[in-house]
């Protein structure tokens, strides 16, 4: 934790470019304009509709450029909005709804782990300002997660009794998920969400739109106190299934990349405090 690091010159935080006529022309998000994507492979909710055409809440598609042998892309909302901050719950239950159906899909065709993930504003990798995530089917397990499972009992279980004895990085406890600030955080605002009991799949669990409602309501708090951000949230399955949210704030550089010193301008603690109000 190094406080004062956020005042050395060149320090200020990336954030949301405004908003242009020429993005929202040229999104090929938005209802309206299915021709400009590959074909859905899914769209909800499962109305009588002509496929690749208006009426939809939430649309898969193939990624045009993937990095992977198979990735879609999961748009979020028909009309343009840049955040998951900007969803209602209902809406994010139709996301955790779409992830899971394509993770039977992906396990279907022989590729048993679906990484999802999601990438807002620019520095957080976004080449599309439109809000969605991304499903990268894998025929293995990738080696973050699979480390987390390393060793005896849950780690994961083990943490969240911790963070609720103590109770100082706690930001939320809401129908049976906790939203905290990690004790390690790696940048400032770094939180993560879990189920409180333990469950190994966030694909096929009922608080996965729950998970990603209270991740929402993070960066909604967030963005009302830094305003909007660029951020990045993906979910860990195996073990104790969760999800992290890394708002970017702050830029890795060669020591946090190199040498794996995170350098944290803000003790999670205070972080947590700020989210509560």
């Amino acid at each position: 934790m190094a406080p004062g690091r956020s005042s050395r010159p060149g320090a200020s935080a990336p954030s949301f470019d405004p908003v242009t006529d020429e993005e929202l022309d040229s999104c090929p998000f938005c209802e309206g304009r299915e021709d400009r994507t590959p074909p859905e492979t899914l769209a909800l909710p499962a109305t009588i509709r002509e496929p690749n055409s208006p009426g939809w809440v939430v649309r898969v598609v193939a990624n045009k450029y993937p990095a992977f042998e198979r990735q879609e892309v999961v748009v979020h909302s028909p009309v343009h909005v840049r955040s998951i901050a900007e969803l209602g719950d209902g809406q994010l239950e139709f996301v955790a709804q779409a992830w899971g159906l394509r993770l039977l899909a992906a396990r279907e065709e022989g590729f048993e782990h679906v990484f999802a993930c999601m990438n807002e504003g620019k520095a957080g990798g976004a080449s599309l300002a439109h809000s969605h995530s991304q499903l990268v089917w894998l025929r293995e397990q990738p080696p973050v997660p699979a480390a987390e499972q390393r060793g005896d009992g849950c780690r994961v279980c083990d943490y969240l009794a911790r963070e609720r004895r103590e109770g100082s990085r706690v930001v939320l406890e809401r129908e049976g998920l906790l939203l905290l600030c990690p004790y390690a955080s790696r940048a400032p605002y770094e939180c993560l969400v879990a189920p409180l009991e333990h469950e190994s799949s966030g694909f096929q669990s009922g608080l996965l739109g729950g998970a990603l409602a209270l991740a929402a309501e993070a960066l909604r708090r967030l963005h009302g106190l830094v305003g909007p951000q660029p951020a990045n949230l993906w979910l860990h399955e195996g073990g104790h299934w969760h999800l992290e949210l890394l708002p970017r704030l702050t830029v890795f550089a060669s020591v946090e990349l190199g040498a794996g010193y995170y350098v944290n301008t803000l003790r999670p603690e205070d972080a947590a405090e700020a989210l509560q109000a």
